[in-house]
């Protein structure tokens, strides 16, 4: 069978994605993606990772600051959808929208539904300290990521694993479960939908920058997973000592001696420890104001004088 998909995503995440969609069989149509945004220092308007993987495609690209109008809705289905794809796109899909192509709409989404539906589930499931994390194919609804569930893949979190390195493992995830759905629908399939349970419903809120702050009154396990999850974006940071640093890399350890939340244990080459409320983060990867990111060794090489 022939089918029409029209794609729509924004970030990097998305566009392993897109190439599942373009390699296989399917004829995509039309790119939707967020119109191009200020980025870098100089504030250029910058097209998404997604506008740029279309156009060195030839595929032609949508941006429309919504998709509300009569008018957007009239281009989309001047496109005769059979299928809209839809990875981290960014907008919301009005109830039209959804019922425009004949298949309905798919998200590709970075949890094992329904735990961590909405905007940052990657990092949620690592602050959280989930054992497991996985991309769910999902027959979008009108609902925040309610719709039933069509295929899964699974993958487990690692005690090392940052929010970069899950992003991109389960942008890769998200690639291969897309292609079979694909796969299985140009041969002719109808997939199987399970609905989501009511029970385990949790909301990956959007990440804040405010949220980026460490707080070493909080035990040092909690403060290792934010770390992790907030790399490479917000970054967390912390003082130490007197000075306010971006922290890449930390570890919980063991803490001998009771002290104040906040002040430095020792430093080694090894790393930099600070009291939390629960043992201790070792501090092993640093980033000072103006600077780029160092190893604590290589901090405490620059220091003239120490913390206190």
């Amino acid at each position: 069978m022939k089918l029409r998909v029209v794609f729509a995503g924004t970030p990097e995440f998305s566009v392993p994605c897109l190439e599942a969609c373009r390699a296989s069989g399917a004829e995509v149509v039309a790119v939707y993606t967020q119109p191009d945004r200020p980025a870098g220092r100089g504030r250029k308007l910058t097209p998404s990772p997604v506008k740029q993987a279309a156009l060195e495609a030839g595929i032609p690209v949508e941006q429309p600051e919504s998709l509300k109008s009569p008018e957007t809705r009239a281009t989309l289905a001047a496109y005769a959808p059979d299928l809209m794809v839809v990875v981290a796109y960014g907008l919301i899909l009005p109830r039209k929208v959804l019922a425009t192509p004949r298949l309905g709409c798919w998200n590709v989404h970075a949890s094992l539904l329904p735990r961590w539906r909405g905007a940052a589930p990657i990092q949620r499931a690592i602050l959280a300290g989930d054992a497991e994390s996985g991309v769910d194919l999902m027959q979008m609804e009108a609902g925040l990521d309610t719709g039933p569930v069509l295929l899964e893949r699974r993958t487990p979190i690692s005690p090392d694993d940052t929010g970069g390195s899950l992003h991109d493992r389960l942008s890769a995830l998200g690639a291969e479960v897309l292609a079979e759905g694909l796969a299985r629908v140009l041969a002719g399939e109808t997939l199987a939908v399970r609905p989501q349970p009511e029970e385990g419903v949790t909301y990956a809120h959007k990440l804040d920058k405010a949220e980026a702050r460490l707080d070493f009154t909080r035990p040092a396990a909690e403060l290792e997973r934010k770390v992790r999850a907030f790399d490479p974006w917000p970054v967390a940071e912390g003082e130490v000592g007197s000075e306010l640093l971006r922290i890449w890399a930390a570890r919980a350890v063991p803490a001998d001696a009771v002290a104040v939340p906040g002040s430095v244990l020792g430093m080694s080459r090894e790393g930099i420890d600070v009291a939390c409320g629960e043992g201790a983060l070792r501090i092993t990867a640093l980033q000072r104001a103006g600077g780029k990111r160092i190893s604590a060794a290589d901090y405490l090489n620059a220091l003239k004088t120490r913390p206190a």
